[in-house]
């Protein structure tokens, strides 16, 4: 079994002081910390081996070619791709499907068409959809949502028809915890002809994804969200689709010949990396994907899944407060103090050293169905134990009489 108490001391910033108290982070759903390995991977790189990769044959460039080709075979191995042709590097989540919204939807939609996405996404993988409707005359669907916050199969198949050519969907909630089926899904989509098109910003730090299991055509995360540093994501793209897809940013490093009136481009997956690459950010997420495989994210879930159920029962036991979300779940619990804004709530657990997020968490769909303008979050990851949750519940208990005190 891990032992959180032990990783955390890999932290540096967990042995900092927030308000006179020791930090207690709990929003690593927006952005996870980074262990010393990744500090120093990154600190090395820019201290020995800092230069732009691919175009030079001096000692440097191929060092830092190196290094940026081999975390790409890191994310490959990481998420079982068959070919680090499928692995595209990008800025984030974010970046990676507005290039699957730009350049596959667009090319491949038209009018009669249709997108199927649930109200539960980030704006990330909703507002690109729209944006493709919007742009080829197709019509957006929602697989509805039950009470609990899941969806069910049935709804599924009642959603996706024949018209269907894409279903956009994340694979775990940022706000509810939800964690989607996304293997039958893409099964469900495969029948009508449609491809898959997967949010993996919230799994892909805390459970095992194989994306030739699950049977996906594209699926996108983020570096930060996983003991990574911030500006660099992947894409993930059955080559048969990338293949087809053409490049939606154009410059230097991704050309192949470049005449008066027209160019060519490279080959995958390097055809979609215009300019100088994300080089620093690529070697960090690969530093950080070695630390996660080391302790299993095996072991990561089952750690997250049993502190989720652990602040369930302490958040439920707290007269005034509502939980939103199912019961089994990932490791985010949302909930909102009755009478109390988020945003003060996360205000005075701040006092107490403790970091939560408050707002409409980039869901404002998904507030609407909650019949709520804004929620609280706490998100769990590898460092967090039953202390922190602890500390949460009390902090909220004092919350609670405060403002019970100031109305």
């Amino acid at each position: 079994m891990m032992d959180a108490k032990e990783i955390r001391k890999l932290f540096p910033i967990l042995q900092e002081k927030v308000n006179g108290k020791p930090l207690v982070y709990l929003d690593s759903a927006a952005s996870s910390q980074k262990p010393v390995q990744v500090i120093e991977t990154i600190d090395y790189y820019y201290r020995k081996i800092n230069s732009n990769v691919h175009r030079g044959v001096h000692t440097l460039g191929t060092k830092a070619t190196d290094a940026y080709e081999g975390s790409r075979e890191k994310v490959r191995k990481f998420i079982n791709a068959s070919s680090t042709q499928e692995i595209i590097f990008t800025r984030g989540t974010t970046s990676a499907l507005n290039l699957v919204a730009s350049s596959y939807a667009r090319a491949n939609l038209k009018k009669g068409d249709e997108i199927v996405i649930t109200p539960m996404e980030h704006h990330s993988n909703l507002i690109p959809w729209q944006q493709a409707a919007k742009a080829t005359g197709a019509a957006l669907k929602y697989i509805p949502l039950k009470k609990d916050g899941t969806i069910s199969l049935d709804d599924v198949r009642n959603t996706i028809t024949s018209n269907t050519k894409i279903v956009a969907i994340t694979q775990v909630s940022n706000v509810l915890g939800t964690v989607n089926p996304i293997k039958k899904i893409a099964e469900i989509a495969h029948e009508h002809g449609a491809v898959i098109v997967v949010d993996g910003a919230q799994s892909t730090p805390h459970m095992k994804v194989d994306v030739q299991d699950l049977n996906c055509d594209f699926f996108a995360f983020s570096g930060h969200k996983m003991c990574g540093p911030t500006g660099i994501g992947v894409l993930y793209g059955k080559k048969e689709h990338l293949e087809n897809m053409e490049p939606i940013e154009f410059g230097g490093e991704m050309i192949d010949f470049v005449g008066l009136y027209d160019s060519t481009w490279k080959e995958l997956p390097w055809k979609f990396e215009g300019g100088t690459p994300i080089i620093a950010g690529a070697v960090g997420l690969g530093a950080a994907i070695d630390f996660l495989e080391e302790i299993g994210l095996d072991e990561i879930e089952a750690h997250e899944r049993e502190l989720a159920q652990y602040a369930l029962e302490r958040l439920q036991a707290i007269e005034g407060i509502t939980v939103y979300g199912p019961k089994e779940r990932a490791g985010i619990v949302t909930f909102n103090l009755q009478g109390v804004h988020p945003h003060d709530v996360a205000t005075v657990v701040d006092q107490e050293g403790i970091a939560i997020r408050a707002g409409h968490h980039c869901a404002q769909p998904l507030m609407n169905w909650l019949d709520v303008t804004a929620t609280a979050r706490a998100s769990l990851y590898l460092y967090n134990t039953k202390e922190d949750i602890d500390s949460l519940a009390d902090a909220l208990v004092k919350a609670k009489e405060f403002f019970g005190d100031v109305f």
